[in-house]
């Protein structure tokens, strides 16, 4: 089993579900970013999904998008975001580390070297948007092979075929995008979500999280009523958006502490659920 295994059995045991923060690398910059997945943890975090810095997001919106930019202008590359996830598994070895991005640094990178470097890390998961599983060849099967899992996105125009795909190569959890449109996009629509993940987990045993729309306690309480977890993304990388790598080290700790209180929240309104 990987860590991302372990922990939902762990989650179910416990009759508890997933609150899974996604930030970006290096964001607001590479020095303070370690720190903050430490206090993503310490708030609730029970997985955390590390975005990786890439010039054209096709699926993020501008919170997202402003966060990956901010994140190369501060220097971060792909290697660097991977030796971050190392230095925080210095001091937590248990909480899993899911990267996710896009496909065309990894291509540059080479994928075995990717992996290579992901396995030495300690990264535990990959979620990588525009690698359909129809075209994931081997690479499912070498993650595998190095423990790790390959995360991919079903949403609500998923078309059957590509969605039977998923079910095949998917493992670790299946990813619903609960929206029409990219991240941070506005209105949630619980019942229309509610029925298309109970229609996935009618066709398969792996857990479903919900992103993509998830922004306060009620959202997260609504969706973690029949999925097994939730992603917040946007709600969080927003409070960076004023900062850069060069800001004073109190307006970060005030960011963070903005974030930190947002964690709280979302696990409160979870863990009222068991």
């Amino acid at each position: 089993m990987t860590r991302i295994d372990t922990t939902f059995a762990q989650l179910k045991s416990q009759n508890k579900k997933a609150l899974i923060p996604y930030v970006m690398a290096g964001d607001p910059g590479p020095d303070s970013f370690v720190n903050l997945m430490h206090d993503l943890v310490k708030h609730g975090a029970d997985m955390i999904e590390v975005g990786l810095p890439f010039s054209d997001p096709m699926a993020d919106g501008p919170t997202i998008s402003l966060a990956g930019e901010r994140a190369l202008a501060g220097g971060t590359s792909t290697r660097q975001a991977i030796e971050m996830v190392k230095a925080f598994r210095e001091t937590n070895t248990d909480t899993p580390v899911i990267l996710m991005g896009y496909l065309n640094p990894v291509e540059i990178i080479g994928y075995d070297r990717f992996i290579g470097l992901c396995e030495e890390a300690g990264v535990d998961g990959i979620l990588m948007v525009d690698l359909p599983p129809g075209e994931a060849g081997t690479f499912t099967e070498r993650l595998a092979n190095h423990s790790m899992n390959e995360i991919f996105l079903l949403s609500p125009t998923t078309l059957s075929e590509r969605r039977k795909q998923v079910m095949t190569h998917c493992s670790g959890y299946i990813y619903y995008v609960s929206l029409k449109g990219v991240t941070g996009s506005a209105s949630l629509d619980t019942d229309a979500v509610r029925e298309q993940v109970q229609k996935i987990q009618s066709e398969t045993n792996l857990p479903i999280c919900v992103g993509f729309g998830i922004r306060d306690g009620d959202s997260a309480k609504a969706v973690g009523e029949f999925a097994d977890g939730v992603i917040v993304g946007s709600e969080l990388v927003k409070h960076f958006a004023e900062l850069t790598a060069q800001s004073a080290p109190s307006e970060i700790a005030l960011a963070q502490a903005k974030i930190m209180a947002k964690m709280d929240e979302l696990r409160v309104a979870l863990d009222l659920l068991v």
